[in-house]
Protein backbone atom coordinates (compact mmCIF):
# COMPACT_ATOMS: atom_id res chain seq x y z
CA UNK A 1 0.00 0.00 0.00
CA UNK A 2 1.04 3.52 -1.09
CA UNK A 3 2.55 5.29 2.52
CA UNK A 4 2.11 9.16 3.38
CA UNK A 5 4.85 11.14 3.87
CA UNK A 6 2.45 12.86 6.39
CA UNK A 7 1.32 9.81 8.38
CA UNK A 8 5.90 8.58 7.75
CA UNK A 9 6.01 12.33 9.99
CA UNK A 10 3.54 11.83 12.23
CA UNK A 11 4.82 8.46 13.36
CA UNK A 12 8.14 9.79 13.58
CA UNK A 13 6.66 12.84 15.62
CA UNK A 14 5.21 10.42 18.01
CA UNK A 15 8.57 8.18 18.31
CA UNK A 16 11.44 9.90 17.62
CA UNK A 17 12.31 7.10 15.02
CA UNK A 18 14.21 7.77 11.57
CA UNK A 19 11.88 8.78 8.81
CA UNK A 20 12.90 5.11 7.14
CA UNK A 21 11.93 3.41 9.83
CA UNK A 22 8.66 4.75 10.41
CA UNK A 23 7.75 4.62 6.86
CA UNK A 24 9.21 0.63 7.07
CA UNK A 25 6.96 -0.13 9.83
CA UNK A 26 3.85 1.60 8.58
CA UNK A 27 4.50 -0.88 5.40
CA UNK A 28 5.02 -3.67 7.65
CA UNK A 29 1.89 -2.76 9.65
CA UNK A 30 -0.69 -1.41 6.58
CA UNK A 31 -0.81 1.84 7.66
CA UNK A 32 -2.18 0.49 11.28
CA UNK A 33 -0.37 3.57 13.69
CA UNK A 34 -0.35 1.42 17.02
CA UNK A 35 1.11 -2.08 15.37
CA UNK A 36 3.52 0.40 13.57
CA UNK A 37 4.26 1.72 17.22
CA UNK A 38 4.83 -2.11 18.53
CA UNK A 39 7.10 -3.04 15.60
CA UNK A 40 9.60 -0.10 16.12
CA UNK A 41 9.56 -1.23 19.59
CA UNK A 42 10.15 -4.98 19.14
CA UNK A 43 12.99 -3.71 17.37
CA UNK A 44 14.20 -1.24 20.09
CA UNK A 45 14.06 -4.45 22.53
CA UNK A 46 15.85 -6.88 19.58
CA UNK A 47 18.17 -4.16 19.53
CA UNK A 48 18.64 -3.47 23.59
CA UNK A 49 19.09 -7.33 23.66
CA UNK A 50 21.93 -7.20 20.83
CA UNK A 51 24.15 -4.35 22.62
CA UNK A 52 23.58 -4.93 26.17
CA UNK A 53 26.66 -5.79 26.65
CA UNK A 54 28.45 -2.51 25.16
CA UNK A 55 29.24 -0.13 27.38
CA UNK A 56 27.37 3.29 28.05
CA UNK A 57 29.51 5.31 29.86
CA UNK A 58 28.66 8.82 27.94
CA UNK A 59 25.44 10.19 28.91
CA UNK A 60 23.32 13.02 30.56
CA UNK A 61 23.14 13.68 34.32
CA UNK A 62 19.98 15.29 35.58
CA UNK A 63 19.64 17.42 39.15
CA UNK A 64 16.46 19.00 40.15
CA UNK A 65 13.95 19.68 42.94
CA UNK A 66 10.56 20.39 43.83
CA UNK A 67 8.87 24.24 43.92
CA UNK A 68 9.36 24.27 47.81
CA UNK A 69 13.07 23.02 47.76
CA UNK A 70 11.92 20.01 49.93
CA UNK A 71 12.70 17.12 47.84
CA UNK A 72 14.94 16.54 44.73
CA UNK A 73 16.12 13.85 42.49
CA UNK A 74 19.32 13.39 40.48
CA UNK A 75 19.31 10.94 37.15
CA UNK A 76 21.41 9.49 34.68
CA UNK A 77 20.63 8.61 31.53
CA UNK A 78 23.80 6.96 29.85
CA UNK A 79 24.16 6.26 26.27
CA UNK A 80 27.18 5.21 24.16
CA UNK A 81 28.48 8.02 22.33
CA UNK A 82 29.21 11.69 23.79
CA UNK A 83 27.19 12.48 20.28
CA UNK A 84 24.01 11.33 21.39
CA UNK A 85 24.75 12.62 24.73
CA UNK A 86 25.13 16.04 23.60
CA UNK A 87 21.43 15.86 20.99
CA UNK A 88 18.83 18.09 22.57
CA UNK A 89 16.21 15.23 22.26
CA UNK A 90 18.15 12.74 24.19
CA UNK A 91 18.95 15.83 27.01
CA UNK A 92 15.24 16.55 27.17
CA UNK A 93 14.20 13.10 27.37
CA UNK A 94 16.49 12.91 30.76
CA UNK A 95 14.60 16.09 31.77
CA UNK A 96 11.66 14.43 31.27
CA UNK A 97 12.21 11.03 33.28
CA UNK A 98 13.68 13.63 36.08
CA UNK A 99 10.36 15.41 35.86
CA UNK A 100 8.50 11.76 36.55
CA UNK A 101 11.16 11.20 39.41
CA UNK A 102 10.70 14.07 40.95
CA UNK A 103 6.76 14.10 40.99
CA UNK A 104 6.33 10.26 42.26
CA UNK A 105 9.98 10.13 44.50
CA UNK A 106 10.20 5.80 43.59
CA UNK A 107 12.65 3.96 45.85
CA UNK A 108 15.23 2.97 43.67
CA UNK A 109 16.05 2.93 39.71
CA UNK A 110 13.82 -0.13 39.44
CA UNK A 111 10.67 1.26 40.66
CA UNK A 112 11.42 4.24 38.19
CA UNK A 113 11.35 2.25 35.34
CA UNK A 114 8.26 1.16 36.39
CA UNK A 115 6.80 4.47 36.29
CA UNK A 116 4.61 6.32 33.31
CA UNK A 117 6.30 7.96 30.95
CA UNK A 118 3.64 8.54 28.60
CA UNK A 119 2.35 7.39 25.35
CA UNK A 120 1.07 4.31 27.00
CA UNK A 121 5.01 3.17 27.98
CA UNK A 122 6.85 3.07 30.86
CA UNK A 123 9.96 4.49 31.52
CA UNK A 124 12.27 1.14 31.43
CA UNK A 125 9.83 0.50 27.81
CA UNK A 126 10.92 3.89 26.75
CA UNK A 127 14.21 2.97 27.48
CA UNK A 128 13.90 0.13 25.33
CA UNK A 129 12.28 2.08 22.37
CA UNK A 130 14.71 4.73 22.21
CA UNK A 131 17.69 2.20 22.09
CA UNK A 132 16.04 1.01 18.60
CA UNK A 133 15.26 4.53 17.82
CA UNK A 134 18.73 6.19 18.31
CA UNK A 135 21.01 2.89 17.35
CA UNK A 136 22.93 2.87 20.51
CA UNK A 137 22.56 0.87 24.08
CA UNK A 138 20.67 3.32 26.68
CA UNK A 139 20.11 3.04 30.10
CA UNK A 140 18.66 5.20 32.99
CA UNK A 141 21.81 3.37 34.80
CA UNK A 142 21.14 5.86 38.56
CA UNK A 143 18.65 7.61 40.34
CA UNK A 144 19.01 9.03 43.79
CA UNK A 145 16.94 11.09 46.09
CA UNK A 146 16.87 13.61 49.29
CA UNK A 147 13.42 14.61 50.68
CA UNK A 148 12.75 16.87 53.58
CA UNK A 149 9.49 17.69 55.92
CA UNK A 150 8.52 21.49 55.59
CA UNK A 151 10.51 23.39 57.90
CA UNK A 152 13.57 20.68 58.12
CA UNK A 153 15.46 22.72 55.54
CA UNK A 154 16.29 22.72 51.86
CA UNK A 155 17.42 20.49 48.90
CA UNK A 156 19.85 22.45 46.41
CA UNK A 157 20.56 20.95 42.85
CA UNK A 158 23.66 21.69 40.58
CA UNK A 159 24.56 20.15 37.22
CA UNK A 160 28.17 20.14 36.28
CA UNK A 161 30.04 20.61 32.97
CA UNK A 162 27.12 19.94 30.46
CA UNK A 163 25.35 17.66 32.43
CA UNK A 164 28.37 15.38 33.01
CA UNK A 165 27.44 15.24 36.94
CA UNK A 166 24.70 16.46 38.81
CA UNK A 167 24.98 17.21 42.79
CA UNK A 168 21.71 18.02 45.77
CA UNK A 169 22.88 19.17 48.77
CA UNK A 170 20.36 19.46 51.75
CA UNK A 171 21.01 22.34 53.87
CA UNK A 172 19.27 22.51 57.57
CA UNK A 173 18.10 25.67 57.17
CA UNK A 174 15.58 26.89 54.89
CA UNK A 175 15.82 30.47 53.33
CA UNK A 176 16.74 32.17 49.67
CA UNK A 177 20.10 33.85 52.31
CA UNK A 178 21.32 30.34 52.05
CA UNK A 179 20.86 28.96 48.67
CA UNK A 180 24.04 30.55 47.37
CA UNK A 181 26.44 28.60 49.67
CA UNK A 182 23.99 25.18 49.23
CA UNK A 183 24.68 25.83 45.60
CA UNK A 184 28.75 26.39 46.31
CA UNK A 185 29.07 23.32 48.16
CA UNK A 186 27.32 21.53 45.51
CA UNK A 187 30.16 22.79 43.48
CA UNK A 188 32.32 21.54 45.83
CA UNK A 189 30.78 17.85 46.12
CA UNK A 190 31.10 17.82 42.20
CA UNK A 191 34.95 18.74 42.19
CA UNK A 192 36.23 17.12 44.97
CA UNK A 193 34.19 13.64 45.31
CA UNK A 194 33.68 13.23 49.16
CA UNK A 195 32.91 10.24 49.81
CA UNK A 196 30.94 10.73 52.78
CA UNK A 197 29.62 14.20 54.60
CA UNK A 198 31.77 13.15 57.45
CA UNK A 199 34.22 10.54 59.50
CA UNK A 200 31.06 8.74 61.50
CA UNK A 201 29.07 8.14 57.67
CA UNK A 202 32.35 6.52 55.81
CA UNK A 203 31.88 2.84 55.21
CA UNK A 204 33.11 0.65 57.86
CA UNK A 205 34.58 -1.26 55.07
CA UNK A 206 36.34 2.15 53.68
CA UNK A 207 37.40 2.74 57.15
CA UNK A 208 39.14 -0.73 57.50
CA UNK A 209 40.74 -0.51 54.24
CA UNK A 210 42.33 2.80 54.73
CA UNK A 211 43.95 1.24 57.79
CA UNK A 212 45.41 -1.24 56.21
CA UNK A 213 47.03 0.89 53.74
CA UNK A 214 48.00 2.91 56.53
CA UNK A 215 49.95 -0.07 57.73
CA UNK A 216 51.47 -1.16 54.63
CA UNK A 217 53.06 2.20 53.27
CA UNK A 218 54.21 2.47 57.07
CA UNK A 219 55.89 -0.80 56.49
CA UNK A 220 57.33 0.14 53.49
CA UNK A 221 59.16 2.95 54.45
CA UNK A 222 60.43 1.23 57.25
CA UNK A 223 59.30 2.71 60.22
CA UNK A 224 59.08 0.44 63.48
CA UNK A 225 56.70 -1.83 63.81
CA UNK A 226 55.85 -0.43 67.30
CA UNK A 227 54.82 2.64 65.49
CA UNK A 228 52.82 1.70 62.65
CA UNK A 229 49.48 1.58 64.51
CA UNK A 230 49.54 5.27 65.00
CA UNK A 231 50.96 6.35 61.84
CA UNK A 232 48.01 4.16 60.61
CA UNK A 233 45.54 6.22 62.29
CA UNK A 234 47.12 9.21 61.64
CA UNK A 235 46.70 8.74 58.06
CA UNK A 236 43.20 7.88 58.47
CA UNK A 237 43.00 11.16 60.04
CA UNK A 238 44.08 13.01 56.70
CA UNK A 239 41.81 10.59 54.70
CA UNK A 240 39.07 11.99 56.71
CA UNK A 241 40.26 15.93 55.85
CA UNK A 242 40.18 15.16 52.38
CA UNK A 243 37.18 12.69 51.43
CA UNK A 244 34.60 13.40 54.00
CA UNK A 245 32.52 16.72 52.91
CA UNK A 246 32.39 18.77 56.17
CA UNK A 247 36.19 18.53 56.84
CA UNK A 248 37.85 19.21 53.28
CA UNK A 249 39.27 22.53 52.79
CA UNK A 250 36.68 24.94 51.15
CA UNK A 251 37.61 24.59 47.19
CA UNK A 252 36.90 29.21 47.21
CA UNK A 253 38.65 29.68 50.51
CA UNK A 254 41.26 26.61 51.13
CA UNK A 255 41.79 28.09 54.84
CA UNK A 256 38.45 27.48 55.93
CA UNK A 257 36.98 24.00 56.02
CA UNK A 258 33.40 23.30 54.73
CA UNK A 259 32.34 23.65 58.59
CA UNK A 260 34.18 26.88 58.89
CA UNK A 261 32.62 28.41 55.44
CA UNK A 262 28.65 26.90 56.43
CA UNK A 263 29.06 28.89 59.74
CA UNK A 264 30.48 32.10 58.46
CA UNK A 265 27.56 32.26 56.51
CA UNK A 266 25.34 31.33 60.10
CA UNK A 267 26.27 29.29 63.03
CA UNK A 268 24.07 26.72 62.54
CA UNK A 269 24.38 26.12 59.04
CA UNK A 270 25.39 22.70 58.30
CA UNK A 271 24.87 20.06 55.10
CA UNK A 272 22.75 16.98 56.03
CA UNK A 273 23.15 15.11 54.06
CA UNK A 274 24.26 14.84 49.66
CA UNK A 275 23.61 13.19 46.25
CA UNK A 276 26.20 12.61 43.36
CA UNK A 277 25.96 11.32 40.25
CA UNK A 278 28.19 11.16 37.30
CA UNK A 279 29.30 9.97 33.88
CA UNK A 280 32.37 7.66 33.57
Amino acid sequence: MSIKASDVKALRDQTGAGMMDCKKALTESEGDFEKAIEILRLKGQKLSIKRADREAKEGVVIAKTSHNKNNGVVVRLSCETDFVAKGEAFIKLADTMADVALKNLPADAEALKALPFGDGMTIGEKVIEQTGVIGEKIDLSSYMKIETAAGEGQVLPYIHMGYRAGVLVALNLEGPQYEEAGKNIAMQVAAMRPVALDKDNVDPSIVEKEIELGKEMARQEGKPEAMIEKIAMGKLGKFYKQSTLLNQAYVKESKQSVTQYLQSIHADLTITSFKHIELG
